[in-house]
């Protein structure tokens, strides 16, 4: 018999897994009065992590207790908390316990630093397994490391936004946190995200949901306005403004916190911090595409471009040869 793997049957599982919808039989995590459950969102690249690991840090440094759980497979939120190191994540470990025959323990996946307590959910590898599902199963595991009766003041869940299955969307759908928060740039696509966001938000509010939009965070501002412009049309306050500097991409490239009262940073994440916790949960109104579009300069975004339809005889290219009608043509009686 071949060792071959059968790839007939792999194939047939990840388009099975693909298209079944998450089961979300997940217990709700009703938030008490004391604790704030907050889901940050944005897109890839906007900020979102270095954001969140310097908010964290200052809410401990303030007195708060903290929860940061990294809900993005990158896993870059604690790394930037740690030090640059990794730290095991909830799937992995729960699934080297589960072959060992033992059972996960908060010691095994939450750690400490600088006041915060932080852990990562994690993700499976490139094409083999559901982003959505893990997360859905590292919540599952959450619940049975007894989440409801941990004491904290916020917990803070950091979501890749430029995800929209339905895992990453949990938050939201399922009224796990009070509010939402999202971070962009005056970038098109970071925008979008936010957009995107804020359109769950109010699909969900339309069904009875009550998560809101506490704000956006603008991350490497420049100055061209088109972040502040979306949230006066989107209807969501600023938070804060993190200026486009070198010293904070080198500090953060070097893993290197600087959401301390020991930096020059120190009172901007203070204030972002008070806006967070005070923040509450608004209702936005998302924009079209071409509102989003109006945002930005034509000759930047494309938005001077005409669309021009295409031919069949443009497809078939060197293929393209006139066919034979097949119409009826009457003689004149």
């Amino acid at each position: 018999m071949s060792d071959a793997p059968n790839l007939r049957g792999y194939d047939d599982r990840l388009r099975a897994e693909a298209s079944e919808e998450p089961t979300m039989e997940l217990p709700d995590f009703p938030p008490t009065k004391k604790t704030q459950i907050i889901a940050i969102y944005g897109k890839g690249g906007s900020g979102k992590s270095f954001t969140l690991a310097n908010l964290s840090h200052m809410m401990a440094e303030m007195g708060k207790r903290v929860l940061l759980i990294g809900c993005d497979p990158k896993s870059d939120t604690t790394s930037l908390l740690f030090g640059g190191k990794n730290c095991p994540t909830i799937i992995e470990t729960a699934a080297a316990r589960k072959a060992a025959g033992e059972e996960v323990k908060v010691s095994d996946v939450c750690f400490k630093s600088g006041g915060v307590f932080a852990m990562e959910l994690g993700g499976p590898e490139v094409g083999r397994g559901c982003g959505g599902r893990g997360i859905i199963h590292g919540f599952e595991t959450l619940e049975k490391l007894g989440f409801h009766d941990w004491d904290f003041d916020f917990v803070l869940l950091d979501f890749l936004g430029d995800v929209v299955c339905g895992g990453f969307g949990l938050p939201i759908a399922r009224d796990m946190a009070q509010k939402v928060i999202v971070v962009g740039s005056n970038d098109l696509q970071s925008l979008y995200v936010a957009n995107n966001v804020c359109n769950a938000v109010e699909y969900f509010r339309k069904l009875g949901g009550n998560v809101g939009v506490a704000g956006i965070v603008i991350n490497k501002d420049d100055g061209t306005g088109e972040a502040q412009a979306f949230a006066k049309a989107a209807n969501i306050p600023i938070l804060a403004a993190i200026p486009a500097d070198e010293e904070l991409r080198r500090k953060s490239a070097a893993y290197q916190i600087v959401g301390t009262n020991a930096t020059a940073w120190g009172p901007l994440f203070a204030e972002l911090a008070q806006n967070v916790a005070d923040a509450p949960p608004l209702r936005p109104r998302p924009l079209s595409q071409d509102e989003l579009l109006s945002l930005f300069e034509a000759s930047d975004e494309g938005g001077d471009v005409d669309l021009v339809p295409a031919t069949e005889e443009d497809l078939r290219g060197a293929n393209a040869a006139p066919k034979k009608s097949l119409e009826v043509i009457y003689d004149d009686v």
